[in-house]
């Protein structure tokens, strides 16, 4: 059959690769992250611009919804595990496109008529408009997990097959479409907004957001319609296996003739209304929440996922924070945006070396390969906090920085820059304004900053890669979604964390102690990720030297990871 298809014209195979599932998955998923990597941009924009150039806004969006996916992670993991795998995607892409027009348009009328609404009942209308706004973006933020979940950790699993090295390819696939449209999509529509407005920035959103719905949904059917194997889920045949379980029960109690049988009937039909009672579905979130977070630390995996999750409490990334550190360093926006796409370009290659270091040394060898090279490449960093040109002083106390905003010392502010950003704007970097870059008498120490964090994206991309196949290769089917759900929880954990972390030392001569913290959890990350390994390849020794031993189900699996 491979010698037939290969010997096959190279316009056939094109066009039969074009047609398949996985390039429809590919086409859906780029739709998808496009749409959300330009609302995400957008929407901190319009908040900062709504509040008067303040983060107020955007630090509150944010707690909102870090606070949401780790309250709710696991509850909406739990409802794409118990429900058909069409009827979850369909309702999450409807929800979060739904969510994204509605705050578009609505945006649309609040910048339109932001002046005559701060007027109407003393500005408690805007004020009503704002937390709208905020409500809305979150719970569209939800509905794109839940279709994150499904799409990436479920569907492309069913795709692939049994076949590991397509799952791989298609991970990596996938991570490369995030990538780019990482980049991509706020480019242009920060064009959008800066040669037109705001007001046509919401619209063009809005407008994308429609067009992307409708196509999405067809590509959805297309690729069910293509992957038989999609209708068929195990969580959802235990569901229906209850309520039919729950239906004889009911059937069978007036039927009963025997005293013991119908004791046996009344006992059932007594757990069935206690099941049923309102005070049980009250409380089910609750129960939900509670065992997955059980069903998380009980995984083989455990270990893996928490290593992945330790990783998000870092400053070493080009986020807000770093590029706000960099232009009190002297970095103008020119040259950020000229490491953001190094960074892009080798995140993208560690992508492509995850691959091949799999097909070379198997899947929990890459993860410690790409482990080392990661820490390797951050020992630069740690190397900046000491080298020429580096403000780091822990003499200065990171609360005068506080008290000096409290206080509104504007002359102190001037002299010594934090990386909360100023009020009179003129340089724009993502979402953080600054005024004009200082000078700085030696480049040395912020360079090999950047070079760290730019080298150490190939480990860090290929280790996101390896957690998130072993979890997928691992955590059986009926609980992908719940799984995969606390994975978000602890992943936004964590990255609550480190913006904690700078909100208690927001000045650049602190800013070291924190880049040695991020290193040191991102150590402690892979510790956990090597402890893992470790077991796992013991218990792959363990099983080949014992071919009488029984392999444990927890572990079965692993071996052929290896």
């Amino acid at each position: 059959m491979d010698r037939a298809a290969s010997k096959k014209p190279c316009c056939e195979r094109f066009c039969e690769f074009f047609k398949s599932a996985k390039f429809l998955i590919y086409l859906g998923h780029a739709l998808s992250t496009w749409g959300d990597r330009m609302w995400n941009f957008a929407v901190a924009v319009f908040l900062v611009e709504l509040y008067g150039n303040s983060l107020l806004l955007t630090a509150v969006y944010g707690l909102v919804v870090a606070g949401s996916v780790l309250l709710l992670g696991a509850i909406i993991g739990d409802w794409v595990d118990k429900n058909p795998r069409l009827k979850v995607a369909q309702t999450s892409l409807v929800v979060q496109n739904s969510a994204v027009i509605l705050c578009g348009v609505l945006l649309m009328v609040v910048f339109q008529f932001k002046e005559q609404l701060t007027t109407l009942y003393s500005g408690w209308l805007l004020t009503s408009c704002y937390i709208l706004v905020i409500t809305i973006a979150n719970i569209a933020n939800l509905a794109s997990t839940a279709m994150s979940i499904t799409i990436q950790r479920d569907w492309v699993v069913v795709v692939a097959g049994d076949d590991r090295s397509k799952l791989a390819d298609m991970n990596a696939t996938v991570r490369i479409i995030d990538q780019l449209t990482n980049i991509l999509a706020p480019m242009l529509v920060g064009q959008i907004m800066a040669f037109g407005s705001h007001f046509i920035g919401c619209g063009f959103i809005s407008g994308w957001n429609v067009f992307s719905m409708f196509l999405e949904y067809f590509l959805l059917r297309k690729v069910y319609q293509k992957t038989p194997a999609l209708a068929f889920k195990a969580g959802q045949k235990d569901n229906d296996d209850q309520e039919l379980k729950h239906l004889n029960v009911q059937k069978e109690i007036g039927n009963n003739e025997s005293p013991v049988e119908g004791s046996q009937l009344m006992n059932e039909t007594a757990e069935v209304k206690k099941t049923t009672s309102c005070c049980y579905q009250m409380t089910e979130p609750i129960r939900t929440f509670k065992d997955g977070w059980v069903a998380y630390y009980n995984q083989s995996i455990f270990f893996a996922g928490m290593s992945l999750s330790f990783l998000y409490m870092t400053v070493l990334g080009f986020d807000c924070i770093t590029t706000g550190y960099a232009y009190t360093q002297g970095l103008n926006g020119s040259v950020l945006s000229l490491l953001m796409g190094a960074s892009a370009i080798s995140g993208i290659c560690g992508t492509v070396a995850f691959t091949w270091i799999r097909k070379k040394c198997g899947l929990i060898r890459t993860g410690f390969i790409a482990g080392v090279a990661q820490l390797s490449c951050l020992v630069l960093c740690v190397a900046s906090v000491f080298a020429p040109g580096s403000p780091f002083d822990l003499s200065v106390s990171p609360f005068d920085e506080v008290l000096k905003h409290l206080f509104g010392d504007s002359n102190s502010l001037r002299e010594s820059p934090t990386l909360l950003p100023t009020i009179e704007p003129q340089i724009q970097i993502n979402t953080t304004v600054f005024e004009e870059a200082p000078q700085i008498e030696s480049y040395m120490s912020v360079s090999l900053l950047f070079t760290g964090v730019i080298a150490a994206r190939i480990g860090l991309w290929s280790f996101d890669l390896t957690v998130t196949q072993l979890i997928q290769e691992n955590v059986i089917e009926s609980e992908r979604g719940v799984i995969n759900g606390v994975q978000n929880s602890m992943n936004y954990l964590l990255d609550l964390l480190h913006f904690i972390m700078v909100i208690l030392a927001p000045n650049p001569e602190a800013f070291g102690l924190l880049v040695i913290i991020s290193v040191s959890f991102v150590a402690m990350g892979h510790m956990m990720y090597f402890r893992f390994a470790y077991k796992s390849l013991r218990s792959r020794l363990f099983l080949f030297c014992s071919p009488e031993q029984k392999p444990d189900p927890n572990i079965a699996s692993l071996p052929n990871s290896v």
